[in-house]
């Protein structure tokens, strides 16, 4: 998969989510499934951007 692309897709993925965090906290339901959720997304994009960055400088 494209890296760009999967960057894009991660982020998209994390705006939704979030959206969706924030509906659930302000009707009082558990949100730590979406948190966890939310910590991969990061750590994802982390390594995807990294990845991105180790392509560019070859």
């Amino acid at each position: 998969m494209d890296l760009e692309y999967k960057l894009r897709e991660l982020k998209n993925e994390y705006v939704r989510i979030q959206g969706d965090l924030e509906k659930l906290e302000s009707t009082g339901n558990s949100t730590s499934k979406m948190d966890e959720r939310l910590a991969q997304i990061e750590t994802e994009i982390a390594e995807t951007k990294k990845e991105i960055r180790e392509q560019s400088n070859k």
